[in-house]
């Protein structure tokens, strides 16, 4: 959440062995990897969809001062943006089914034009 626990490694880095025995907590626990993508310096997008139709707007967190992370709470800038017409075709192709499995309220992480993650719990709105 917010950032913490994220690494960027790259192939054959010394480190990677200690990270994933941290991140699994010696082999007990699950952890999830992905590519690095480039365009994370453009922001990480979250893009809400409620019952089943995107929000035509989203906000981009932004990655401050050479750092991978957008998040907020790891120092990055939160810009509010217009969805890209990739984000519309993504939000529009899961949405329907976001909607059969009865989530009403979700959010959507993407970056470029790849989804990264689908928030279901809490796409971290506060009152």
């Amino acid at each position: 959440m917010g950032g913490t626990s994220i690494f960027r490694v790259k192939e054959g880095d010394p480190n990677l062995p200690v990270i994933a025995e941290t991140l699994t907590e010696l082999g007990s626990r699950y952890c999830m990897a992905q590519n690095y993508l480039p365009a994370i310096k453009d922001g990480d997008k979250r893009v809400l969809v409620v019952d089943g139709e995107p929000v035509p707007y989203c906000l981009a967190r932004i990655p401050q001062g050479g750092e991978t992370r957008g998040n907020l709470a790891a120092g990055g800038r939160g810009e509010a943006r217009p969805l890209s017409d990739s984000d519309w075709a993504i939000a529009r192709r899961v949405g329907p089914t976001l909607k059969a499995k009865g989530l009403i309220f979700v959010g959507l992480d993407i970056i470029g034009d790849r989804l990264t993650e689908i928030k279901r719990h809490q796409p971290n709105l506060r009152a």
